[in-house]
């Protein structure tokens, strides 16, 4: 199973007696910062902020460590985290968390950005209880949308059973639900609300404030926060765009004239309204000279006959 283990050199403690900060870096984490215009979204299935005391040394060692952080554009599939603490349990690697499931992935473009975490059969683990869950979980998601010119929207949810230092525990909305062991220490555990703005969401699955005291591995006092399956997004910053109505047939509108139902168009020719009555009733251009031909032989043809007529009676 895979892991990230970090050390923190014994050094740091002994010859200055400071705190010294463990960070675990993104796993499989791939791409950058988005470009400009782009929306932003993030997601972590597990990240912790912890202060661990120690017995035979009085320092406080910070434990801030995540796993599958990611930033779009990119995923995470991991499930092991472990880290090293000079000092407590005997120098070994403490598993923080381990996992069936857990995975995390984000993705960001001009139009949308989109976060989510998954966890699932998932048990965590503090400096000193090397043997006693802080916590398991059956499954928790988390998921924050971010869409150009739309509301963004969050979600959480715990799913199956959960169960707080060997004790199952029913969690609710209405506030932090409180698991007390003596001389081991107190759990409260919060559902978290999803968060939203006009241009950004987030929201986790479960918040957990701890305050054990294990007296045992060289370990004190372990106090601080942890947080499961968190995903948040920034809508991008220019208007998502429109689809481009498809163009109409350009469609002239057509007249007519006449009795007979045929149509002309409204076009630039060199006809008329009455060479189209003339088509109509048979003329021409030259029908006035045709008439005034036939008017004439018909004249003189009348005449030649009168004079043919008058000679005979004579």
């Amino acid at each position: 199973m895979n892991s990230n283990t970090f050390r923190m050199p014994a050094a740091v403690l002994l010859a200055t007696g400071t705190v010294a900060l463990l960070t675990a870096p993104p796993a499989s984490a791939t791409g950058g910062t988005p470009a400009g215009g782009e929306g932003r979204s993030g997601a972590v299935v597990l990240r912790t902020g912890l202060d661990v005391g120690l017995l035979n040394k009085t320092v406080h060692v910070p434990l801030k460590a995540t796993l599958n952080e990611v930033s779009a554009p990119a995923t995470a599939e991991e499930t092991a985290l472990t880290v090293t603490l000079d000092g407590v349990e005997g120098n070994k690697p403490v598993s923080v968390l381990r996992a069936d499931v857990a995975t995390s992935k984000a993705t960001a473009n001009r139009t949308k950005a989109e976060a989510e975490a998954n966890l699932a059969k998932a048990r965590v683990h503090v400096p000193g209880l090397p043997l006693l869950s802080l916590i398991e979980v059956e499954k928790v998601t988390s998921k924050a949308v971010c869409e150009a010119g739309k509301k963004p929207v969050a979600s959480a949810n715990v799913l199956g059973t959960v169960t707080a230092l060997g004790k199952k525990v029913t969690l609710t909305a209405g506030g932090p639900t409180k698991v007390e062991v003596p001389g081991v220490g107190i759990v409260s555990m919060e559902l978290s609300a999803a968060e939203t703005t006009s241009t950004t969401a987030a929201a986790a699955a479960l918040r957990l404030k701890v305050a054990v005291n294990p007296l045992n591995l060289n370990v004190a006092q372990v106090d601080g926060e942890i947080v499961l399956a968190e995903a948040h997004c920034e809508s991008p910053k220019g208007p998502a765009p429109t689809t481009k109505a498809p163009e109409q047939p350009d469609i002239k509108t057509q007249t007519g004239t006449g009795t007979g139902g045929a149509t002309t168009g409204s076009g630039t020719g060199s006809g008329s309204a009455t060479d189209a009555n003339l088509a109509e009733t048979g003329g021409g251009s030259l029908t006035p000279f045709i008439t005034g031909g036939a008017l004439t032989l018909l004249a003189l043809g009348g005449g030649a006959l009168f004079l043919t007529r008058r000679g005979r009676a004579q």
